[in-house]
């Protein structure tokens, strides 16, 4: 899947999440602050700010799904005592 396709996956079930809820383009758009022409925009083509994504995600209960999108998955290993405080956390990229 490309990030395009997902962006408009995204905005289909924010749509039918909106639609769930019986609120109107217009509706979602006082209740977030995010403009009519933005939401109508993202329903569309999936095109959005994320700060627009994250107010639309508040209105429509599904804001906390954001905080697990970066988490790191558990260890497949377990590591020992001298590894684990040997290891050096990386602090910035490479490239």
């Amino acid at each position: 899947m490309t990030p395009q396709d997902m962006a408009r996956q995204i905005a289909s079930l924010a749509q039918a999440k909106r639609l769930a809820f019986n609120l109107s383009q217009q509706s979602l758009s006082d209740r977030s602050g995010v403009s009519f022409g933005v939401i109508k925009k993202f329903e569309r083509t999936g095109k959005i700010s994320l700060e627009s994504l994250l107010k639309i995600a508040l209105i429509l209960e599904c804001l906390d799904e954001f905080s697990v999108l970066f988490k790191p998955k558990p260890l497949q290993e377990v590591a020992t005592l001298d590894e684990m405080i040997n290891e050096k956390k990386r602090k910035r990229g490479r490239g």
